[in-house]
């Protein structure tokens, strides 16, 4: 065997023992944990009106129209318009409180929520590379285990996806926001726009809360899956062929 054949059976190697020793030990402090975070006041009987924040958007006292509302101005003409530096127009009003900062309970939350979505993948990950690892040669017959093998690593996949999707779904949260917040900065006596952050932070709060039960879970059902088949997904084909007489 080369050098670089031996590197990479020592990669798979040391893959196949890191993966089961995840399964067998590092899955259930995980599910522990995650039980205990859900229990924390980040998650458990929290009121929905404490993820608020103030929009630090003054709203601008309205603009002073002429007393007599059929009167129209003078038409000027555009050499007038140009020389006249004195001609009155709507005042603009550009957030005089200084910047709209991020929702920041809701921000640390999703610091807290972040690396957990982020080693759900990198689990999964390991656990996908590690049933390919363990899928034999392909053959006629005996091929029942090889159908769990592969069942599995559909549901580990899947769950890989999965995680990965909740990093966009933090990202488009973000976007949303600051997308209704400039509506508030160009419109900002209108209230609606007001109510719909705070709509939308209280949606965001209930999603971490659902993303993190979610990881939980699928840490669950990984767990799972691979204990009740452990013995078919690391000896898909028994050694002994039986009798068909």
């Amino acid at each position: 065997m080369t050098d670089i054949g031996k590197k990479v059976q020592d990669y798979k190697d040391s893959l196949k023992v890191k993966a089961e020793r995840l399964i067998v030990k590092g899955f259930p402090e995980k599910i522990i944990k995650l039980n205990e975070i859900l229990e924390t006041s980040n998650f458990q009987n929290r009121d929905l009106s404490n993820v608020h924040q103030d929009l630090n958007i003054p709203v601008p006292p309205p603009v002073e129209l002429s007393k007599e509302p059929n009167v129209k101005r003078p038409r000027l003409e555009s050499s007038e318009a140009s020389n006249n530096s004195t001609i009155d127009g709507t005042k603009v009003y550009a957030l005089p409180n200084g910047p709209v900062l991020c929702n920041r309970t809701l921000s640390d939350l999703i610091q807290l929520v972040k690396p957990h979505i982020r080693e759900l993948v990198e689990d999964s990950n390991l656990l996908k590379m590690w049933i390919s690892f363990m899928i034999p040669k392909i053959e006629d017959g005996n091929n029942f285990g090889v159908s769990i093998q592969e069942d599995t690593l559909a549901e580990v996949q899947s769950v890989e996806s999965e995680a990965a999707a909740f990093f966009d779904q933090i990202s488009r949260y973000y976007i949303s926001r600051a997308k209704i917040i400039s509506k508030v900065a160009k419109y900002p006596h209108i209230d609606d726009y007001r109510r719909a952050i705070s709509e939308l932070d209280e949606k965001e709060y209930l999603s971490l809360w659902l993303v993190m039960c979610e990881v939980r879970n699928r840490y669950c059902s990984l767990h799972d899956i691979v204990i009740k088949n452990l013995e078919k997904i690391k000896k898909p084909r028994s050694s002994n062929t039986e009798s068909l007489y």
